[in-house]
């Protein structure tokens, strides 16, 4: 059977092609910067898009300090000033005032000190969940400060690396409800062939936050030995390494040979440093969101929890926000010496109050 295309068919299509060949003629290029990071031949390049390294910088800059911090020893604590300062009571007065102001700027700049003391402001008080959530983030960033050096080195965070300047900080993750059991007619899909940002919308398995950022999970490729003898890595264990992959490739605006040579993906010796820096990272993920962040899912109200219970944590783009040295490595830290190193009360957790008392 003979078809006749109409003749307006063959106009449009030939309307359509001239189009999509104007489209691809007039684009603008996609500029872009390449780093060579290893030897002459091993295709170790960075590649940059540099159209967009003008914004991030611009998102990068940090507001500037309150006021100098006073070097001395003078003058009363904050302690001995302030009630209830169960962390940082060993500050001066003054440098505890500047830090204050410090951290409204950075997470609360629209609400000011009323996000975690309230309109009356009530500073002694606990009644507010975001005061009791704050005391613990000032404990978790002393502690990425002065046990993670590994990864943070003399640069460090602040509260401003992962806030820039909003309550709840932009890159947070819950357990995802999408990745559970499918059931029905579709059988499990194993958490894949969802289009998620967390992996780069790729089809890979989108929840690799909880086995490799939470749980101990093996992120293996390559075996020891052929099989049968030994390994027993599979390619679904695959896929999921990979998804981590692209979701810290995502996260920090890099490609592969940031931390890989691509003559030996899994080589140690033939790595760039960045691969031991990432290691650390994996395992200080894991430690603050077991030690600090999952702990405090009693304390946030319902709307701060995600869609099955958990409370907010942390991954690589939580700090890291599409670059790969967060703030591309602005110093805060040395103008905010608190935060790196615990005072003698704030090696001891606070006492956590229960969500019936705070989480109103």
């Amino acid at each position: 059977m003979n078809l006749t295309i109409p003749p307006f068919a063959k106009w449009l299509a030939v309307v359509f092609t001239v189009v999509l060949v104007a489209l691809a003629f007039f684009a603008a290029p996609i500029s872009s910067e390449k780093v060579q990071r290893g030897y002459r031949g091993t295709g170790m390049e960075l590649v940059l898009n540099a159209s967009t390294l003008d914004e991030k910088l611009e998102a990068s800059q940090v507001p500037a300090e309150p006021w100098p911090r006073e070097d001395t020893t003078d003058g009363p604590l904050a302690s001995e000033v302030y009630e209830n300062v169960q962390v940082l009571g060993h500050l001066q007065s003054a440098n505890f005032d500047r830090l204050m102001a410090a951290i409204t700027e950075w997470v609360s700049p629209e609400q000011g000190c009323a996000y975690c003391h309230g309109e009356e402001g009530n500073f002694a008080g606990d009644d507010l969940y975001t005061k009791v959530v704050s005391r613990r983030m000032i404990q978790m960033t002393q502690h990425i400060n002065s046990q993670w050096t590994n990864h943070v080195a003399g640069t460090g965070v602040t509260c401003y690396t992962c806030h820039a300047g909003q309550p709840v900080p932009e890159n947070i993750w819950f357990d995802d409800p999408d990745a559970l059991y499918a059931g029905g007619l579709v059988g499990d899909r194993a958490g894949q062939n969802i289009a998620a940002p967390e992996i780069g919308m790729t089809s890979l398995p989108q929840d690799v936050f909880r086995p490799f950022l939470y749980e101990d999970a093996n992120i293996r490729v390559n075996g020891n030995e052929p099989l049968p003898h030994g390994n027993t890595a599979s390619i679904k264990q695959t896929e999921w390494t990979y998804g981590l992959m692209i979701h810290m490739s995502e996260s920090l605006g890099v490609n592969c040979t940031y931390c890989h040579n691509t003559q030996n993906l899994g080589s140690w010796k033939q790595a760039p440093p960045t691969r031991a820096t990432a290691w650390h990272g994996i395992r200080m993920l894991r430690d603050l969101n077991v030690a600090y962040l999952e702990p405090l899912g009693p304390v946030y109200p319902q709307m701060r929890l995600g869609p099955l219970g958990d409370a907010p944590k942390a991954n690589c783009a939580t700090c890291h926000q599409g670059v790969y040295r967060p703030m591309f490595g602005a110093q805060m830290l040395v103008d905010y010496p608190s935060l790196q190193a615990p005072g003698p009360e704030d090696l001891q957790d606070p006492p956590m109050q229960q969500t019936s008392e705070i989480a109103q």
